[in-house]
């Protein structure tokens, strides 16, 4: 349940660089991974493949877990992650229980999901309005936080939210199987089952494409934060140069991601994450990287977006005060643009 170590784990080794350029003693830290099998996560995992950990000096093992719930239980309670890669509102829902965890470097500037009409019903469903009484497919490792997606919209379009039917549809074959059987009217959808999809109906409809600025801006106002670094204050308090280290690395691996062509990622991503299909995995990187971010800074309009989606799906973050300032820093990013 609580994950698996999986075969691509990286253990770089190297001395961390100081500000002043001296080394400093070797590092260890193990980052719990909420489904690496999603492209959300893929500059975690690039990181290590083209050693930005080892140049920063940190010798860091990537645990992966199923989603992004169980991967925060090895953090908070399981004593077996010091960070977690996941995606940002998770922390916001942890702040609003009063778990003091911060964000410390944003590397997915999008949420990076979908919500697409299936082939069957397709001229039936042309907007969020149009999903009262349908039923919804919900394909991701991480079902709740796609259905606090879903819960906003439709209560963002007059839409009924006990109106609509919503039905697990699974990953990849059988959520694409799903759609085209007609049972379910629409899903909310990940890379890369979307472009798996998409590649057999090239006219398929898409409501709402959050991998995009102009579809998350649509969605939620602002570019709605996706996966982040989020570790607890006291760690974070406690290993600054580890933190600092890790923000180095992940910064580096974005404007490495934004410098070189999706073919050259894929080239250095692990095999077992590619898979057999190299050209379906090719096509999904190519409509991901735009959510990847560039700057690797959280931005107030974003969190402020995360928070209020949440607010209407969860009773605890509606009733909360939360702090947002509390809940990420840009410190360690901004650090980093001035090393540079």
């Amino acid at each position: 349940m609580f994950g698996r170590i999986v075969r691509y784990t990286l253990a770089v080794l190297g001395g961390l660089a100081l500000m002043s350029g001296a080394a400093a003693a070797q590092s260890r830290v193990t980052i719990a991974v909420g489904g690496a099998g999603c492209l959300c996560h893929l500059p975690i995992i690039l990181a290590g493949q083209l050693g930005e950990y080892k140049k920063a000096g940190m010798q860091v093992a990537l645990v992966d877990f199923e989603a992004d719930a169980p991967a925060f239980f090895a953090m908070m309670y399981g004593g077996t992650a010091d960070v977690v890669s996941s995606y940002f509102d998770h922390g916001v829902g942890l702040t609003a229980k009063v778990q003091a965890v911060k964000a410390f470097v944003t590397y997915g500037r999008y949420p990076g999901f979908a919500l697409v009409v299936s082939p069957k019903p397709a001229g039936t469903i042309s907007s969020v309005k149009d999903l009262a009484n349908k039923k919804l497919g919900v394909s991701a490792p991480d079902p709740d936080r796609l259905l606090a997606y879903l819960k906003s919209l439709l209560i963002k379009n007059d839409v009924d939210p006990n109106s609509v039917d919503v039905i697990g549809i699974g990953l990849a074959g059988a959520a694409v199987a799903a759609m085209e059987n007609g049972a379910v009217d629409a899903a909310i959808m990940v890379d890369p089952t979307i472009t798996q999809l998409q590649g057999k109906y090239r006219d398929l409809k898409f409501v709402i494409d959050a991998r995009t600025q102009n579809g998350t801006l649509d969605a939620f106002g602002a570019e709605y934060p996706g996966g982040t670094l989020i570790a607890k204050n006291e760690w974070i308090a406690a290993h600054p140069k580890e933190t600092q280290a890790i923000t180095n690395a992940v910064l580096a691996t974005l404007k490495w991601i934004h410098s070189h062509t999706p073919e050259e990622v894929v080239a250095n991503m692990p095999p077992e994450l590619v898979g057999p299909d190299k050209a379906l995995y090719l096509a999904a990187l190519k409509n991901t990287i735009p959510m990847y971010s560039v700057t690797g800074r959280m931005e107030p309009k974003g969190a402020q977006a995360a928070l209020d989606v949440f607010s209407q799906s969860s009773p605890e973050s509606k009733n909360a005060k939360i702090d947002l300032s509390q809940s990420y820093t840009n410190e360690f990013v901004e650090q980093t643009q001035r090393m540079r």
